[in-house]
């Protein structure tokens, strides 16, 4: 079969008639007027998305992920989402067919695909079989999708330039919402702690879930800043990202989000400070500054309010802990299933306030809604994230690449493993075993994982 060229004339030509098409057919399903102008634009995005796909599959993350269509309710009805996901299915199944790309398949990969079948056979098995099923076909298999569709379309510096700067952009308009919101008072839970969207339904409209939201483009703002070679206006909106997101995470007062936010920091600052004493002591005293610059002793919950060596807060959240370690025991091959933690926590519990409450531990939903053998290959997940991203700082750093050093190949590599810091902390204390942020990190970690070992290819070809 002669395989087109995506970036021909002809091509591009039926790539416009097809995008026109399937937006017109957009158009008369939603029925929406306010898709109709986007109809102008569509053509020169489909041209666009077939020469670059990883635009298409990064534009998707940054409205399921982040969720921009909730946080500014005036793009919700063109269901910009759901256009997306079947954009990135055409042109990502296209150049499939036409072989011009080949799916990434390494053992991160194939662990991970382990685990998604562990996660879908424990649906038939669920208590709650609807909210499993709901659950997976929203969002989990899109999941699924894109971890792949990123580990196999990020391939080059620019790719990983490109994808960082999208994810500070997302962060930077998510956090305005937040501190827009702080300071006007507006959509507030416990009279201090800020959400978005919260009126509206939103996922954002929970402070644990925005502060989540929030820390991991830290990661990537962060690196921005402290990498090596980086173009001025590149910092610059990096240090810019950096303030606004971590004011809008000290908005969400969640203790969490601030322990993420330390951890990321202390990746950075442990490549710069020799001394160990120096940098616990400096993280202790920064930690303690967040938490009073936070105002966590105000809260309502988990605040000076309530009194003892383990607040009411704490004790719910151990006591959540305990009833997820029921559920497994009870459902060792694939726990309760996906998302029924939550349906399930009467049962299991000994301690019971008139509802139930959301685990607050990563590791505990993972455990609780995916059984022991899922718990396990997670965790293995989660170190070989480290693994690779420990070689791929190593191999990208100035000091290995010299004259053939790229910023934005050391900067993700950075990014990636703080970002990994920053999630196994606040995973301990925020329900993150199933939403998009680890596995984004996964297969971006998959991605600079091939890139260094085409770099390390390159250097036995040199030396020989």
């Amino acid at each position: 079969m002669r395989v087109p060229d995506l970036s021909s004339q002809r091509t591009q030509v039926g790539i416009t008639i097809g995008v026109m098409l399937f937006a017109s057919a957009a158009a008369l399903v939603t029925r929406e007027p306010l898709v109709l102008p986007v109809l102008g634009l569509l053509p020169l995005i489909g041209i666009i998305a077939f020469r670059n796909p990883f635009l298409m599959c990064i534009g998707f993350i940054m409205f399921s992920f982040f969720r921009l269509h909730e946080a500014f309710m005036f793009m919700n009805p063109l269901h910009i989402p759901q256009m997306l996901a079947i954009g990135t299915l055409i042109v990502l199944c296209t150049h499939l067919v036409f072989q011009k790309i080949e799916i990434a398949w390494t053992r991160e990969l194939k662990l991970f695909t382990a685990f998604f079948a562990i996660i879908t056979v424990g649906i038939f098995g669920a208590t709650g079989r609807d909210l499993a099923l709901n659950y997976w076909t929203d969002t989990f298999v899109k999941i699924f999708i894109m971890v792949f569709a990123i580990a196999s379309l990020a391939r080059r510096p620019r790719d990983f330039g490109l994808a960082m700067h999208a994810f500070i952009f997302a962060g930077i308009l998510i956090a305005y919402v937040a501190v827009y919101n702080s300071l006007n008072g507006l959509e507030q839970v416990e009279g201090t702690r800020v959400t978005v969207g919260r009126s509206t339904g939103s996922v954002l409209g929970d402070p644990n879930d925005l502060s989540l939201v929030l820390v991991f483009p830290l990661s990537f703002a962060a690196s921005l800043i402290m990498t090596p070679r980086t173009p001025f206006l590149s910092r610059l909106f990096g240090v810019g990202g950096f303030v606004i997101i971590v004011w809008a995470v000290l908005a969400t007062q969640s203790r969490g989000g601030l322990l993420g936010m330390v951890a990321v920091c202390a990746i950075f600052a442990a490549r710069r400070v020799k001394s160990r004493a120096l940098l616990i002591t400096f993280g202790v005293v920064f930690l303690i500054a967040l938490f009073a610059a936070a105002g966590i002793s105000g809260r309502s919950s988990g605040g000076s309010a309530e009194a003892g060596l383990v607040d009411e807060s704490s004790e719910g959240r151990l006591e959540a802990w305990k009833a997820a370690i029921r559920m497994a025991a009870a459902h060792p091959l694939t726990g309760v299933g996906l998302n029924n933690y939550v349906a399930n926590y009467y049962e299991y519990s000994d301690w019971w306030e008139g509802f139930a409450k959301a685990v607050h531990s990563t590791w505990f939903s993972v455990l609780a809604e995916g059984g022991f053998i899922a718990f396990g290959i997670f965790i293995t997940l989660i170190v070989s994230v480290f693994r690779i991203t420990a070689r791929a700082v190593r191999m990208c750093s100035p000091q290995a690449t010299g004259a053939a050093y790229n910023a934005n190949a050391y900067g993700m590599a950075q990014a990636i493993q703080a970002g990994m810091a920053g999630f196994v902390v606040s995973g301990t204390f925020l329900t993150n075993g199933f939403t998009w942020p680890v596995y984004i990190l996964l297969a971006l970690a998959v991605a600079m994982g091939r890139y260094a070992d085409g770099i390390a290819r390159t250097s036995d070809e040199v030396s020989v």
